[in-house]
């Protein structure tokens, strides 16, 4: 989630590219952490991208250099990685060894990125994604199980539409039916025992019994179809 503008987007551009080689390098097990600090120039990285004679190969993630020679055939010259070895990808630490505001740019990206795949985690453990089935015969399908969507959990839940702000079209998820709802205040005890079915973002899905596991629309019944299952939603 990049939103910086002009010179930071290009910057966070950069380091989402350069995290990827290096997340690859991790990974892997090619990263070979060496004893103590070493401050490097440009000039004297440039020695170091694995070529002929090199002293090694380097690579360089946010002012930080690791040794990568352990997968040599993805960073050496000309392979799919090199043009990060050997070369220092944007300006993240001043002479002195304190941070510049790019790098301070970058990391905010980072940490935005980071809150924002929390929420995500956090909004399926609330709201898992149905399973979903379509073919010609038979239409569309869906259904909750206690591990639908790759989360396991003790309750299996009933098929949902979910309107998410922004989102141009539902998604199906299986929403909880008993106990208090998911985002009750813990100063207010009393519910209705209807677990998230009240959530004002939800939506039944029109002929299926409010209550069943399973949702099925034959084609007879007008379900729109799509590449991407999760956009399989009969018309309402």
């Amino acid at each position: 989630m990049l939103r910086l503008g002009g010179r930071g987007l290009w910057l966070g551009l950069i380091a989402a590219a350069a995290a990827a080689a290096a997340m690859a390098a991790q990974l892997m097990g090619w990263w070979q952490p060496r004893v103590g600090f070493r401050l490097f120039i440009p000039e004297e990285l440039a020695r170091y991208r694995g070529g002929p004679g090199d002293p090694g190969l380097y690579l360089v993630l946010l002012g930080r250099v690791y040794d990568v020679s352990s997968g040599r055939k993805h960073y050496e010259p000309g392979a799919h990685y090199s043009g990060f070895s050997g070369r220092v990808i944007g300006r993240f630490y001043r002479e002195d060894g304190l941070p510049t505001p790019e790098l301070m740019q970058v990391e905010a990206v980072i940490a935005e990125d980071l809150e924002a795949s929390k929420q995500d985690l956090k909004e399926k453990q609330k709201f898992p994604p149905c399973n979903a089935e379509w073919s010609s015969n038979k239409g569309s399908r869906f259904w909750c199980s206690q591990k639908s969507g790759g989360v396991s959990r003790d309750w299996i839940g009933v098929p949902r539409k979910l309107y998410k702000p922004g989102a141009k079209e539902p998604h199906c998820v299986c929403v909880r039916t008993a106990g208090s709802p998911s985002d009750q205040m813990l100063d207010n005890p009393t519910h209705r025992n209807r677990g998230d079915l009240d959530h004002p973002n939800l939506e039944e899905f029109v002929g299926c019994p409010r209550l069943a596991t399973t949702c099925s629309f034959p084609l007879s019944a007008g379900a729109l179809y799509t590449d991407d299952p999760q956009r399989t939603l009969p018309r309402t």
